[in-house]
């Protein structure tokens, strides 16, 4: 059991974190907005005129990227979704614009390629001084438990990590159901494991799921974002371990 200190916050006998990936560790901005254009390029090439209305319904406006938007808290089956109501909007049927939208995301993924994106500055360092502690830490992401996996290898987190978990055919964040069965494969209760992330989503999840707390970061400086957190931090170095 750890006691955590973050800011004025202290969370006492945590045994377990679980972090977001996308906008927490991940500084995937960047990655994200080329992928959200690229896919709606795709489909207004196919169908003129959805290219502008997805990439608002995406949260992209021009460079920059909202870190509330579709693209960057839904999972992919909830952006093909979104995506595929645009195109039924044209007459097509609906299992057409399914898969009009799923073909037009994955192409997208392919041409930009599978590499992950950069971890935040101090992300590895966090990670490292965190796992020389009892805590055991895990990712739970919105992002498919492959991409999570992939993730955690390209940038040698395996060490760190005990648990790599995404959401695939089931329930999607906010669900308290992903909380719960990430807290059951690290082997710990809810009341002792703490939530990580940048979104209202994991916000809301870690709350109705009975967490010990829930911690927003804001790399942007938006606090709106994460609503409902415990604490809201800047950077991840300011959760602290004081004690053991």
């Amino acid at each position: 059991m750890a006691t955590i200190q973050c800011r004025n916050v202290t969370f006492s006998n945590i045994q377990a974190i679980l972090f977001d990936k996308n906008g927490t560790l991940e500084d995937s901005e960047a990655d994200l907005r080329a992928f959200a254009q690229r896919g709606a390029r795709i489909i207004d090439a196919q169908i003129p005129g959805t290219g502008e209305p997805l990439l608002m319904a995406f949260g992209v406006n021009g460079d920059n990227l909202d870190p509330a938007g579709l693209i960057a808290v839904a999972s992919r089956r909830e952006t093909e979704i979104a995506a595929a109501a645009y195109i039924a909007e044209t007459g097509r049927s609906w299992f057409e614009s399914l898969a009009i939208a799923r073909q037009a995301l994955d192409d997208a993924e392919k041409y930009l390629g599978n590499t992950p994106s950069p971890l935040f500055v101090g992300s590895l360092e966090v990670l490292k001084s965190l796992s020389e502690t009892e805590l055991k830490l895990g990712i739970l992401s919105a992002a498919t438990t492959q991409e999570v996996r992939a993730f955690v290898k390209h940038h040698q987190l395996g060490d760190y990590i005990q648990l790599s978990m995404g959401v695939d055919k089931g329930p999607s964040k906010p669900d308290p159901i992903l909380f719960l069965q990430a807290c059951q494969a690290l082997g710990v209760q809810p009341s002792a494991t703490l939530m990580v992330g940048d979104s209202v989503g994991d916000m809301q999840m870690a709350r109705h799921a009975k967490a010990a707390g829930c911690i927003g970061i804001t790399w942007v400086g938006k606090a709106e974002n994460v609503k409902g957190a415990d604490v809201v931090i800047n950077r991840l170095d300011e959760i602290q371990v004081v004690s053991e």
